[in-house]
């Protein structure tokens, strides 16, 4: 049996983006998209979960840098 490797996080649910940028969840779910912070959706209908890609969440943070 081949041992089994953890892979790191390519994506991060709507609490834990919440989370690490220190807002509202609410504002995940209303605000980030049409500020160009792309959801993902996992499954359909109420089993649906919204996930945001890690490395796309870093660098939308780095351009988010005031001058």
């Amino acid at each position: 049996m081949a041992d089994w490797v953890a892979m790191p996080a390519e994506f991060m649910d709507a609490k834990t983006t919440a989370e690490y940028l220190n807002i509202s969840i609410s504002w995940v779910y209303r605000d980030a998209p049409a500020l160009g912070l792309v959801p993902y959706k996992f499954g359909r209908g109420r089993n649906a979960k919204i996930q945001f890609k890690v490395s796309e969440v870093t660098a939308w943070v780095r351009q988010q840098k005031l001058q």
